[in-house]
C-alpha cells in the first residue's frame, strides 16, 4: 500500500505539472472518478455475476451457515445472493462491511461437502471481515484511471495524425500516454501482489475460524480442478465469470509461468495447499 501511495502520488504530481494552471480540473477528475468507483463497483460486480439475493426461506442451510459463522466471528451478516451459474465459486463484495455482499454459485451448493462448504463461506467472510474489496477497490483505482487516460490518449494521437497542423496535440497526447502506461504496469503489478497477499491471509483466517483448514484445502482442490478442467462448465459461463476472476474464491483462469504468477490476482493453488498444509499440521 506504501509503495501504490508512492507511485500515485508522483505520477499525479507529473499529471499536475503537465495540466500548469489547468491542474484543478485534473484533480476534479481523478477524485470524482474515485468517488464513483467505490460508490458503484459492489453493485455493479454482482450485476455482472447474474446473481439475485435470497431469503432464508429460499436458501435455509446457506442462511444457518453464515448465521452460525458470522456468530463466531463476531461480524455482522452480510446480505446473500445466489448465482445460477455451473461454475462452482464464490466471492465477498461491497464497498463498507455494513454493505457487503456474499455471492456463492449454484455449482458451488452442488459441488461442496458441508465441511467444505463452511471453509469457501469462512474464507469469504474473513474477506469482508478485512474490508478487502474496499482495500482493493481503493487501491486500483488510480491504475484503472491511468489505462482509461491511456486509451484517450491513443485516440487524440489518432485523431492528430488524420488532421493537419494538429502535430501539438500528438506531442501531448504521447506524454499522457507514457505516463499514464507507466502507472499502470506498475500499479497492475503491486495490486496484484496485494491481491495475492490478502487471499494467504482470508485462507489463514477462515482455517482458524472453522479450526479445519483441511476442509478448506479440499474445497479449493475440487473447485480449482472443476474451473481448470472444464468439468462440464459450459465456455458462456466460464467466460462471464472471467470478468470478476480477482474476487473469487479460486481463479477461473490461473497462472501458467513465473511471469504470468507476478500478474495473478491469486496465488497458486499448491501454494495455498502447502500453507493449509502447515496450519493442519500445527492444529
Amino acid at each position: 500500500m506504501f509503495l501504490l501511495g508512492v507511485v500515485y502520488a508522483a505520477a499525479i504530481l507529473i499529471l499536475v505539472r503537465m495540466l500548469g494552471r489547468a491542474w484543478p480540473i485534473g484533480v476534479a477528475v481523478i477524485v470524482a472518478f474515485a468517488a464513483f468507483q467505490v460508490l458503484t463497483s459492489g453493485r455493479l460486480a454482482v450485476r455482472t455475476m447474474g446473481a439475485r439475493e435470497v431469503t432464508a426461506a429460499e436458501e435455509p442451510e446457506l442462511h444457518a451457515l453464515v448465521d452460525r459463522l458470522c456468530a463466531l466471528g463476531g461480524m455482522d451478516k452480510p446480505t446473500i445472493a445466489v448465482a445460477e451459474s455451473k461454475v462452482p465459486n464464490a466471492c465477498a463484495l461491497g464497498r463498507s462491511k455494513g454493505s457487503a455482499t456474499l455471492c456463492v454459485t449454484r455449482g458451488l451448493l452442488e459441488t461442496l461437502e458441508p465441511n467444505e462448504l463452511e471453509g469457501v463461506i469462512a474464507h469469504e467472510l474473513s474477506h469482508v471481515a478485512h474490508g478487502d474489496a474496499a482495500v482493493m477497490t481503493v487501491a486500483a483505482f488510480v491504475g484503472v484511471l491511468a489505462g482509461l487516460v491511456a486509451r484517450i490518449g491513443l485516440r487524440l494521437v489518432y485523431i492528430g495524425g488524420r488532421a493537419r497542423g494538429l502535430w501539438h496535440i500528438i506531442v501531448v497526447a504521447l506524454g499522457f500516454i507514457a505516463l499514464s502506461a507507466a502507472t499502470w504496469f506498475v500499479s497492475l503489478v503491486l495490486t496484484r501482489s496485494l491481491s495475492r497477499y490478502r487471499e494467504f491471509a482470508a485462507d489463514r483466517s477462515a482455517a482458524q475460524l472453522t479450526g479445519n483448514p483441511a476442509a478448506l484445502a479440499s474445497a479449493l482442490t475440487k473447485v480449482s480442478a472443476k474451473v481448470s478442467g472444464g468439468g462440464g462448465i459450459p465456455q458462456v459461463d466460464l467466460r462471464k465469470a472471467g470478468a470478476l476472476n480477482a474476487f473469487y474464491f479460486a481463479p477461473v483462469s490461473a497462472a501458467k509461468t513465473t511471469a504470468h504468477h507476478l500478474l495473478s490476482t491469486h496465488p497458486t493453488t499448491q501454494a495455498r495447499l502447502d500453507r493449509l498444509l502447515r496450519m493442519s499440521s500445527q492444529l
